[in-house]
């Protein structure tokens, strides 16, 4: 709404970006993760049709219009629909990582907690924009730049600290189809609900030609990763591969600028 368009886009294609390369990088390499059953047939598949359908709205009217936020909401609907009746059908385990006490806590508790929380965002999300048009000032390099690295990885950072967590207690609480289902959303409901509030247009060529490409190459190199032995698992060395992936984008996407 503040016309920074470069930061909506470069906050989820970087967000997206780091989610596997920093975020699944970094937890296979302390802990190998196996794939879940539904990777290949589900949630694989819709992450890179949301991951296309946001480089083709980019492509052909080079913003996201109303309409194209709406379809991209549509397919969160679906995939949330699905979901809950795979979880109706007993084909998901919705009870895993769920905290008992949550049940015992009054109904003051939860709304206060939930009025905070929305102050704190709203007010971190200014903050946020202020400053990242103000560090992209300071250095002299564009919002694009600072979105697509520097919020993405502060955005990416509740499921790294969560990961690494449960990878070093030995925990199976994260799973690649957490992250999958994170780039999903990304696409699927913040850009599709910023769309909708207001059309964001591309302002930055190279998130179109550099971003955005990476984004899915990102997404594509999975595929391959989970056939190599051991198969079904990204382990150590593919989350070497996969950290140092991403080091280079980092290191490409600045000396670009």
């Amino acid at each position: 709404m503040s016309g920074f368009s470069d930061i909506s886009l470069g906050n989820v294609i970087g967000s997206n970006i780091a989610n596997i390369g920093l975020v699944l990088g970094l937890t296979a390499i302390i802990s190998s993760i196996d794939t879940d059953k539904d990777f290949l047939k589900f949630n694989f598949p819709v992450m890179i049709l949301l991951s296309g359908l946001l480089y083709l709205f980019l492509f052909t009217g080079k913003q996201i219009s109303r309409i194209e936020g709406i379809a991209l909401l549509i397919v969160i609907f679906i995939f949330v629909l699905v979901l809950i009746r795979k979880a109706i059908k007993g084909q998901v385990d919705g009870s895993e990582g769920v905290d008992e006490t949550l049940n015992h806590t009054s109904m003051f508790k939860i709304i206060l907690w939930l009025f905070i929380g929305a102050v704190g965002l709203y007010f971190g999300s200014e903050w946020l924009v202020d400053g990242a048009v103000g560090i992209a000032e300071s250095f002299d390099v564009s919002e694009r730049i600072i979105s697509v690295t520097m919020i993405a990885i502060g955005t990416s950072v509740p499921e790294l600290a969560a990961s690494v967590i449960a990878a070093l207690k030995k925990e199976k609480g994260i799973s690649l189809g957490n992250l999958i289902g994170s780039n999903i959303f990304n696409i699927g409901s913040v850009i599709g609900l910023t769309a909708l509030i207001q059309p964001i247009f591309l302002q930055s060529e190279e998130v179109l030609s550099n971003d955005i490409l990476w984004m899915i190459g990102f997404s594509l190199v999975l595929l391959p990763l989970v056939f190599l032995p051991p198969k079904n698992t990204i382990s150590r060395y593919k989350g070497v591969i996969i950290f140092l992936a991403y080091i280079s984008f980092l290191l490409l996407t600045f000396i670009k600028k």
